[in-house]
């Protein structure tokens, strides 16, 4: 291994299904240990099988690591990237082990999630931990922080949504992530995250204030989760004309092509609102190089830990456990 503080990068994602027979297997994943009725992971199962049932995740993982090899190799940056995936094959666990027989001893963490809530930060620190511990502690894992403030990643979505303005002149432009609990949201700095990034592509476009809309909530009617949605919010806008965000994003995957392409898009159909979806950063240039520069300001300095020891727990409802996320 190279002589450097680190001797590995584990590459860490959500992971999807693949087939058609993939996905309840998939689905089981994600929801076990909660208490979700089975008609619920059903539905959601449709909106596999409307894309026959393979989630885009997986593809876009391989073609991010792949631009990161070669960002890597034009750059000197002389580290081996392994992937691994909360809740689909390449599993994490497995990677972890093949990593501790590879002779890895100490990895940098680069996770797909940009912004800091349990299920886009702690969660999987949870899982990088209890992958350690499959392999009875062989193998230092460090995460790169939340890097939502990252220029490349502002400069990225300036230039998406310059797109959208170009397509769609005179547009309102709305911003949209993943909807939390309220009670999640209020243990970690997620909104405040969103506000801040979506600002700075508003400042850099003279757009002014930020608006702000959540998609894909999964939880119970009586459990608050933040608002407003981005299909209530096409239902009622005097907009003619909307380009919508996925700033909480980092690729075009299930969440993305079914709540916005499908859902989102039939509902502004239906009022006659000329809609243009802006791309996520997938593999623009821009961001593919901002991650190897967390790589090298990781391999020059280290990782500086950001969290608070009680920062993004698990929502909770009024009265009972904890209660996790998934997506849509």
């Amino acid at each position: 291994m190279p002589d450097q503080r680190y001797d590995a990068l584990l590459f860490l994602s959500f992971g999807g299904p693949e087939t058609h027979g993939d996905v309840i297997p998939f689905l089981e994943n994600v929801l076990r240990g909660r208490n979700v009725p089975r008609e619920r992971m059903l539905e959601v199962a449709e909106h596999y099988y409307h894309f026959d049932g393979k989630s885009p995740i997986n593809d876009q993982c391989r073609e991010m690591i792949a631009e990161l090899k070669e960002e890597f190799g034009a750059n000197g940056v002389n580290l081996p990237i392994y992937w691994g995936n909360r809740n689909w094959h390449p599993m994490v666990n497995d990677t972890v082990r093949q990593m501790v027989d590879d002779g890895v001893k100490r990895a940098l963490v680069y996770v797909t999630s940009a912004f800091s809530s349990y299920s886009g930060c702690r969660q999987y620190r949870e899982d990088m931990a209890a992958a350690i511990e499959s392999v009875q502690g062989a193998l230092e894992l460090e995460k790169i922080p939340s890097y939502f403030d990252h220029p490349g990643f502002i400069s990225t979505m300036v230039e998406r949504v310059e797109e959208g303005l170009a397509a769609l002149p005179g547009a309102g432009v709305v911003y949209t992530a993943h909807s939390i609990p309220v009670s999640m949201a209020a243990t970690s700095p997620y909104v405040g995250q969103l506000t801040y990034a979506a600002g700075k592509v508003n400042e850099a476009l003279g757009l002014g204030e930020v608006k702000l809309l959540y998609q894909s909530r999964s939880g119970p009617p009586t459990q608050p989760w933040l608002e407003p949605d981005i299909c209530d919010y096409i239902r009622s806008t005097e907009a003619k004309k909307l380009i919508v965000v996925p700033i909480g994003f980092l690729s075009d995957h299930m969440e993305v092509m079914y709540d916005l392409d499908t859902e989102a898009a039939e509902a502004a159909a239906e009022r006659g609102i000329e809609f243009f979806r802006a791309k996520t950063v997938g593999v623009h240039p821009h961001f593919v190089r901002a991650v190897r520069e967390m790589v090298q300001d990781a391999l020059a300095n280290g990782i500086t830990p950001i969290c608070k020891v009680d920062c993004c727990q698990p929502a909770r409802r009024p009265g009972g456990p904890p209660q996790l996320v998934r997506p849509a």
